[in-house]
């Protein structure tokens, strides 16, 4: 992702009248920067070094503010911890079951699943949700040779 989706997001706090401090904008910086879909202890480890004072409640907080306005998704998976994601527009997840690796891949045509829902069920869509689940390739190649 780029400065220019970090831009629009600044944007987006400042139209909703989101103070912006130092460790917001990094906590910012860090989702737009990263493709690893973190937890927000991830976050809290990767900048605690330059902001010592920062807490994980912090953390928890920033990214809360962030979902209201719409600028993350949090990706409630199987485990405990919630992962966030930058990338808000319509796509999918495969991950590992091996190593929790998160991985976006974009299918346009899925998109039509939810015209048909409707159709079929009658029921009001806003949103659906994808997941695949395998080995990726650092976990594959780790794997014996014969298994």
């Amino acid at each position: 992702m780029g400065n220019e989706d970090l831009q629009k997001a600044v944007e987006s706090l400042k139209t909703a009248k989101v103070r912006m401090t130092p460790q917001r904008h990094a906590i910012l910086e860090f989702l737009f920067e990263t493709m690893t879909h973190p937890t927000a202890d991830d976050i809290y480890k990767a900048l605690e070094e330059k902001f010592p004072n920062m807490s994980v409640a912090t953390v928890y907080n920033n990214l809360r503010v962030f979902k209201e306005v719409g600028i993350v998704n949090e990706l409630p998976y199987g485990d405990s911890s919630s992962r966030f994601d930058a990338v808000t527009d319509n796509h999918y997840h495969i991950i590992c079951k091996e190593c929790g690796t998160i991985v976006d891949f974009h299918y346009p045509v899925l998109d039509e699943v939810e015209t048909l829902a409707e159709h079929v069920t009658n029921f009001q869509v806003d949103s659906h949700r994808m997941e695949i689940y395998g080995k990726c390739p650092a976990c594959v190649s780790k794997e014996p040779v014969g298994t």
